[in-house]
């Protein structure tokens, strides 16, 4: 019971759309309504409010983390197995994606993986966060930089994760954030995706 309370605890907190929280506390337009349409920091940026994106950035990892440390935290004294640190890893980004507090529109997810990953392993973490930092300043497309990372996070976690079942979390995981960015792959392939500071034009 304490396993499937956990996942679902793991998904709620994921549901935590920040960049429609922040967007409402800041008075500005529901980032689902301009730009590429997507509520993440990206988007959000678009609106040229950059404190705003820098929150949402801030928020949608931090959830990611705290629903897996949390597990963590308390795998011990709920006999939380391995696997279900991996399936919580899964359902906080699987929160984010389909929000059940947002119409289940969320985001694509690069920021909660990110927090995914730095609770399950830093190191992996760092090293997917590195890639994308690379990527986007050489590229200046955040959806390039969200992609090569993603790519190379699997590849990582089997090297540097602790267990398997965390690592194939890790494969599922990029899975589910590279069928998310499948309208930009789209827009890669033909020239036009947008770049990072791109001001927003209405979807």
């Amino acid at each position: 019971m304490f396993n499937v309370s956990a996942v679902i605890a793991a998904y709620l907190i994921g549901s935590l759309s920040f960049a429609v929280i922040v967007s409402k506390y800041y008075g500005m337009d529901d980032p689902r309504t301009y730009g590429s349409g997507n509520p993440g920091a990206t988007n959000v940026l678009r609106s040229g409010k950059k404190k705003a994106a820098a929150l949402t950035l801030l928020g949608d990892a931090l959830k990611g983390l705290v629903a897996v440390v949390l597990a963590r935290c308390l795998q011990d004294a709920l006999t939380l197995s391995d696997i279900t640190i991996a399936v919580v890893a899964v359902a906080a980004l699987v929160g984010h994606m389909w929000p059940l507090f947002f119409g289940f529109k969320g985001g694509k997810g690069v920021a909660t993986a990110l927090g995914v990953l730095l609770a399950l392993s830093p190191a992996t973490a760092l090293v997917c966060a590195a890639i994308w930092l690379v990527m986007a300043f050489g590229f200046k497309v955040s959806s390039l930089a969200a992609l090569a990372a993603t790519v190379a996070a699997p590849l990582v976690a089997f090297w540097l994760m602790p267990y398997s079942s965390w690592a194939w979390a890790t494969v599922v995981i990029a899975v589910l954030v590279l069928y998310r960015h499948k309208s930009n792959i789209q827009n890669l392939l033909q020239g036009k995706e947008g770049k990072i500071g791109d001001k927003a034009d209405k979807p």
